[in-house]
C-alpha cells in the first residue's frame, strides 16, 4: 500500500508541476493579449477577462452536471468562506495588477505581481498547516532574484498608490492560490471555484465600468476576448495544480511566466533579451530543477521510511 501511496503522491506532484507550467503560459498569453488591446480602462479589461472565463466555466458546469449529476457541483461544508476568500483576494489581485500595468513601468508591475509565490506558500502554512522546507523556500527566493534580472525593476516608486496596487496584486494572488489549495482539500469542484470567482469579479467590475466605459474597436474587443480565453485556461490549470500538490513544492514554477512572457515579447513586440535577462532565465530554470530534484528525493525517502516497518513485520510473520 505504501508503494501505491508513493506512486500516487509522486504522480500528483508531476501533475501539479505540469499544470502550473501550462497556467504560466496561459497567463503570459493573457497578459500579451491585454497589452495588444491598447488603451482601455483597467476595470474594463478586468470585466471582459472574467466574463469570458465565467461563460466557459459555467458551460463546463452544465456539461458536468448533465453527465454526473448536479450534486457533484455542491459546495462542501466550510467551503463557502474560502470561496469568498479566493474571490475577494483574486479580484483585488487582478484589479491591482491591471492598475499597476496602466500606471507603472511594466517591469515594476510585473515584479510586484511575482510576489505571489511567497504569499501562496505562507498562505498555505496558515490555512492548511503545510510546512515551509528551507531548500524550496531558498529556491523560490533565488528564482525571484532571477526574475528581477529579467524584468529589471526601476524601483522608482514615486507613484505610491500604483506601487501599492502592484504589491496588493501579488499578495492577493498568493492568498487566492492558497485558498484554492484549501478548497481542494475540502473536495470542492474546481469548476465551481472558477465560476464563483469569475462571477464575483464581474459583479465588482460593473459599477466602475459603467462610470469609465470607453467604446472599443473590433480589434480591441477581439484581444480582450482572447485574454478571457487564456485567463480561463490559466484558471483551470492553476486550480488543478494546487489541487494536486502543496504550494511549497510547485509555486516556484510560476516564475516560468516571466520566461514565457519574454518569449512572447520577442515574437509579438520584437523585444530582445540582454545578457542579464539570459542570466535570469538560467537562474529561474536552475532553481526549478533544484526544487524538482529535492522534492522527488523527499518523496522517495518518505516512501522508503514508510515501507521499512511493513517489510520488517512481514519477516517476523
Amino acid at each position: 500500500m505504501e508503494k501505491i501511496s508513493f506512486k500516487s503522491e509522486s504522480s500528483n506532484y508531476i501533475k501539479g508541476v505540469c499544470y502550473i507550467l501550462i497556467s504560466a503560459l496561459c497567463f503570459a498569453l493573457m497578459a500579451a493579449s491585454v497589452r495588444l488591446s491598447g488603451d482601455v480602462p483597467f476595470v474594463q479589461k478586468t470585466f471582459f477577462r472574467n466574463l469570458i472565463a465565467f461563460v466557459i466555466a459555467f458551460c463546463a458546469l452544465i456539461v458536468q452536471g448533465n453527465k454526473k449529476g448536479f450534486k457533484t457541483l455542491k459546495i462542501p461544508g466550510g467551503g463557502l468562506k474560502f470561496l469568498f476568500l479566493r474571490s475577494i483576494c483574486g479580484t483585488l489581485g487582478i484589479f491591482g495588477n491591471f492598475y499597476a500595468i496602466d500606471h507603472l513601468i511594466l517591469s515594476d508591475a510585473s515584479i510586484l505581481n511575482k510576489m505571489s509565490p511567497f504569499f501562496s506558500v505562507i498562505g498555505c502554512f496558515f490555512l492548511l498547516g503545510e510546512s515551509i522546507p528551507l531548500i524550496p523556500m531558498m529556491a523560490i527566493i533565488t528564482a525571484f532574484g532571477g526574475a528581477m534580472l529579467v524584468v529589471k525593476p526601476s524601483f522608482d516608486f514615486s507613484q505610491n498608490f500604483a506601487s501599492f496596487a502592484g504589491l496588493v496584486s501579488g499578495i492577493g494572488a498568493g492568498i487566492a492560490y492558497a485558498s484554492i489549495r484549501k478548497l481542494g482539500t475540502l473536495k470542492c469542484n474546481g469548476k465551481v471555484i472558477i465560476a464563483f470567482f469569475s462571477l464575483f469579479s464581474i459583479m465588482c467590475s460593473i459599477p466602475f465600468m459603467l462610470i469609465s466605459y470607453e467604446p472599443m474597436s473590433l480589434y480591441q474587443t477581439s484581444c480582450l476576448i482572447m485574454a478571457g480565453v487564456f485567463a480561463a485556461g490559466g484558471q483551470f490549470t492553476i486550480t488543478a495544480a494546487y489541487f494536486a500538490a502543496p504550494a511549497s513544492k510547485i509555486s516556484i514554477f510560476d516564475y516560468f511566466q516571466v520566461i514565457f512572457a519574454a518569449g512572447l515579447g520577442f515574437l509579438l513586440f520584437g523585444q530582445k533579451a540582454d545578457i542579464l535577462s539570459i542570466i535570469g532565465y538560467a537562474v529561474i530554470i536552475s532553481m526549478a530543477i533544484v526544487n524538482f530534484i529535492y522534492n522527488r528525493k523527499k518523496l522517495s525517502a518518505s516512501a522508503v521510511q514508510k515501507s521499512e516497518p511493513s517489510e520488517k513485520d512481514h519477516k517476523e510473520d
